[in-house]
């Protein structure tokens, strides 16, 4: 994940302050888009279930309950362990997609750096995917990571290029995919096109972060919303279907409630209580009986 300068890793998710000297008060488009439920736990299972078997420890390890012990614990870890890769290698592919991006713009820019990196990490094809991507599409940059704000609903934002592209302008969003078994690069989730679209219902965009400068949106009028799956073997632009996007800015929207009634339940107190038993109930008083009424006539003859 890139860093923005006014985004702010908290306990709330990360979240967007105006300048560089003030406190971040909306959530980040991505800290939204995460409210929605998504279970992982069979990728989990699954990763450590590869590590184990492929780990060639495993044979001797079995009859050792200590080292087997070490293996299980290993295993449990390896999807936190592909997870940061994966996101450490995003993270050097968006930088070279943004570097692209400068240089087209004639921009101070650290492409030369960029590149080695991803060779550094036997990664350079994902650039070479891009580069052939960029021309075959013609892509006309306007702005690399532009930093966006919504304040009616309350959240804010980067996008990752506003460019034209054959005369339409879009907003665009990377996705470093890896490869399929047939060599085709893995398909985008759905998630983008929500990401986009409260992209494109921005109200402002940054123009300073240390002053806090921002000016209104100018890219929202009818873009086209390009999710961009950037992979070895290929790169697969997929374009949001402009019937769906307001369902998916209502989703949007709802789960950016989500994310507010949270904190505040939070700090509202404990959600459960402890309860007593109740008190056992008094016995019930026996009623006095009723007064026997006595003759003085004395017994009967």
């Amino acid at each position: 994940m890139t860093s923005p300068a006014l985004a702010h890793d908290t306990d709330r998710g990360r979240m967007y302050s105006r300048s560089l000297s003030e406190q971040p008060t909306v959530p980040s488009i991505t800290t939204v888009i995460s409210q929605a439920p998504s279970s992982l736990d069979w990728w989990f299972s699954q990763m450590a279930a590869k590590s184990m078997a492929r780990d060639p420890r495993l044979a001797d390890a079995v009859s050792d309950p200590s080292r087997m012990g070490i293996i299980v614990k290993e295993a449990a870890l390896a999807a936190e362990r592909h997870r940061d890769t994966a996101a450490q290698r995003g993270d050097r592919v968006h930088t070279y997609c943004e570097q692209v991006a400068l240089r087209a713009l004639d921009r101070p820019n650290t492409l030369g750096l960029a590149r080695e990196a991803l060779a550094a990490h036997g990664e350079e094809a994902f650039a070479a995917r891009f580069d052939e991507w960029w021309t075959a599409y013609g892509v006309q940059p306007i702005e690399p990571e532009i930093t966006v704000w919504n304040a009616e609903v309350g959240y804010a934002g980067t996008l990752d290029l506003v460019a034209r592209i054959g005369g339409r302008t879009c907003l665009i969003d990377y996705k470093t995919k890896g490869t399929d078994r047939y060599g085709a690069v893995k398909p985008l989730d759905a998630k983008v096109v929500m990401q986009l679209v409260a992209g494109m219902k921005a109200q402002e965009s940054l123009v300073d972060a240390a002053s806090g400068t921002w000016e209104p949106w100018k890219h929202g009028e009818d873009p086209i919303l390009l999710g961009v799956a950037v992979g070895e073997t290929e790169v697969r632009p997929m374009r949001a279907n402009p019937e769906v996007l307001k369902h998916h800015w209502h989703k949007f929207y709802a789960l950016r409630r989500v994310w507010e009634t949270s904190g505040v339940s939070a700090v509202a107190g404990a959600a459960l209580l402890p309860i007593a038993p109740p008190r056992p109930a008094a016995a019930p008083v026996a009623p006095a009986p009723e007064p026997v009424a006595v003759s003085s006539a004395g017994p009967d003859k």
